[in-house]
């Protein structure tokens, strides 16, 4: 695995999430509907899943693998699921508790998050495992994300389990790192479950 570092990376990570977007739209439908089913399995069947009873997630839209059913399995397991409400003036999140999806609205960039006063705010340190998300990865833990640093902001407190989602076709040999992006410690794919660091 290469870590790039660069004074670049802007404008490289801004042309990678470009080229990603277009590589997870040419996967066809139903092949991306099993490679997703099989990152689900792989998440119900680890012990970071059945160990967490507080689990973070962002609520997915395409082309992120569908947490939608994740969110629906952790309630049928008696979790507790949790959802960040993003913070834009300061790029920071706040993480609510969600017992059904009619808490959540749409906002900006067609993102689902928990209504103001309809959800229970819950802290960093009751989060058991937190599933961040990505649009690439490499072997090591570093990530692609969207653009917002939301995630780069919020790790830095965090102290729990962090975990990604992805297909085969999200891992990539380098992605440019800056000083503040911080790896998560396993990759769960429809492969199985990279150790980030191993």
């Amino acid at each position: 695995m290469k870590v790039q570092h660069t004074g670049r990376s802007g404008t490289m990570k801004q042309i990678m999430r470009e080229r990603q977007l277009e590589k997870l739209a040419n996967i066809p439908f139903v092949t991306g509907k099993q490679k997703g089913h099989r990152v689900e399995q792989n998440l119900f069947t680890s012990r970071d899943w059945t160990g967490s009873r507080v689990i973070a997630v962002t609520v997915s839209k395409p082309p992120e693998i569908d947490t939608w059913g994740i969110v629906k399995r952790g309630w049928e397991e008696g979790k507790r699921m949790v959802v960040p409400r993003c913070l834009p003036k300061t790029r920071g999140m706040d993480f609510y508790a969600l017992s059904d999806f009619g808490e959540l609205e749409q906002v900006y960039y067609g993102l689902y998050e928990p209504r103001n006063g309809e959800a229970e705010p819950i802290s960093l340190d009751q989060i058991d495992m937190m599933i961040i998300p990505g649009l690439a990865f490499t072997t090591g833990g570093y990530r692609l994300g969207f653009g917002g640093g939301y995630y780069d902001r919020i790790l830095t407190g965090y102290k729990g389990t962090t975990i990604s989602l992805a297909v085969d076709e999200q891992l990539v040999e380098e992605i440019p790192v800056e000083s503040f992006d911080l790896p998560v410690q396993k990759i769960i794919t429809e492969s199985g479950i990279i150790h980030c660091g191993d």
